[in-house]
């Protein structure tokens, strides 16, 4: 038998339903039908450790599996609040009540009068664990490397510490946030504060990209790939860091590069 990974799994379960459909959101899947989602696949969600899948399952549902099994279900976030039901996939669950839940999902979100046992599909489970990259994308030796050397410099600075934000590697100076690693399309990248003056000057390497979320506050993401990334990294990391310290913290600064 070939290896066949939860992933895969997950994906042939959600599709074997009549009219569904896989959307792709921030880089995992929702599965949908007439439109509406009826579950979403999480791997390591913001950090949480979980191979799992969100379901929006009948009233009730949530409260009585909860109760029943804390370990192999629980309240996700976000969702939790209007009965979502969260599924770990690699707890105590068997592959046959996985596939009860998710068809149950798909019934209550498609509000099809169909008997259960007459949509449950026959799809092969997984036959090993998730790969250690995809749980986690620092699992890749180069992105790792690339996180011990961002690691190694944050903390040559005065009272920085480490946090995880959104399951990120993230580094404050004192309270506040100067840098945070992470890894986009397999390549390690960092984000650090650097004005919005310098934006669209950095921009013109295409190592560099405005992010998103945190673009509008004056931040850039820089891709750290060629020979130069780590020396461009920490020239603009301690001025994000200067950024944000108190004058203790820069008073020290000072002293320690006497």
């Amino acid at each position: 038998m070939s290896k066949r990974s939860p992933t895969e799994a997950v994906h042939d379960l959600c599709l074997a339903f009549d009219d569904s459909e896989a959307h792709h959101s921030h880089g995992f899947p929702d599965f949908r039908v007439n439109g509406k989602v009826f579950a979403q696949y999480a791997v390591n969600h913001h950090g949480d450790g979980r191979v799992a899948l969100w379901l929006n399952s009948p009233d009730g549902s949530q409260q009585d599996c909860v109760a029943m099994d804390s370990e192999s279900y629980f309240v996700p976030p976000y969702l939790g609040p209007r009965g979502w039901l969260g599924v770990n996939l690699d707890k105590n669950l068997s592959w046959d009540e996985i596939q009860y839940q998710v068809a149950e999902a798909y019934l209550h979100t498609s509000r099809s009068t169909e008997l259960i046992e007459d949509v449950i599909p026959d799809v092969p489970p997984p036959t090993h664990p998730i790969d250690p990259v995809e749980f986690d994308a620092f699992n890749d030796p180069d992105c790792r490397r690339q996180l011990e050397k961002i690691r190694s410099f944050c903390f040559s600075l005065p009272e920085v510490t480490e946090v995880p934000q959104f399951g990120n590697p993230s580094f404050k100076a004192g309270k506040k946030t100067f840098a945070t690693a992470y890894v986009v399309g397999g390549a390690p990248c960092a984000e650090i504060w650097v004005g919005k003056d310098q934006q669209s000057t950095l921009i013109t390497d295409d190592r560099f990209s405005i992010p998103r979320y945190t673009g509008h506050n004056g931040w850039i993401q820089l891709k750290l790939k060629g020979p130069d990334c780590m020396d461009i990294f920490r020239e603009l990391a301690v001025d994000s860091y200067k950024h944000f310290a108190l004058k203790r913290m820069l008073k020290e600064l000072e002293e320690d590069s006497k």
